[in-house]
């Protein structure tokens, strides 16, 4: 038992300073090339991604591929580990002159309805996106619908003037992100 602790603190240190193999992989230190699995699937992150919200407050994204289906996996830590999966969706299926109100009126409605749900605007954020495999970073907007359990959301983000992108998901645990490992 002191030997298995004694390894196990030697091992976490040479961590610390970016050597040895990591203990124990979890969704806060995912890089591109890792495995991991999810919803009964094995799935690979293809891309990360950074979101610069001010004052030093950072989430990341990553981008799992398995079988030529992608998702996106958020991380945010805050008090806790807060973890979402969403897909990409076309904007236009929210609803019908969407991105003409958000043009005219520089935000979209207070709630919409999506396949058959009513979802609640509850944030509007400015932030940075920045891919990790390049250094520029981009300005958007963000606005986050939940419904009303607090279970699903869509979110909408204006790119420049009339770039826009949306994305339905629901937030998890992280226990539901398992076998992580660096490929």
């Amino acid at each position: 038992m002191v030997f298995k602790r004694l390894f196990n603190i030697t091992k976490a240190a040479r961590n610390k300073e970016g050597t040895g193999d990591a203990l124990d992989y979890n969704v806060t230190n995912l890089k591109k090339g890792y495995i991991l699995d999810y919803d009964l699937k094995t799935w690979e992150v293809s891309a990360c991604y950074e979101y610069d919200w001010g004052d030093g407050y950072y989430t990341h994204e990553y981008k799992l591929d398995a079988g030529g289906k992608a998702l996106f996996l958020h991380v945010e830590v805050d008090d806790e580990i807060e973890c979402s999966i969403s897909t990409k969706i076309k904007v236009q299926s929210l609803a019908s002159g969407i991105i003409d109100q958000i043009m005219d009126n520089d935000e979209p409605p207070r709630e919409l309805v999506f396949e058959g749900k009513k979802y609640i605007r509850t944030e509007e954020s400015l932030g940075h996106f920045r891919n990790l495999d390049g250094s520029n970073r981009e300005k958007f907007v963000s606005w986050t619908f939940e419904d009303e359990k607090g279970e699903e959301f869509v979110n909408i983000e204006r790119w420049g003037e009339e770039e826009f992108e949306a994305a339905k998901g629901h937030y998890i645990e992280t226990y539901e992100i398992s076998n992580i490992l660096p490929k």
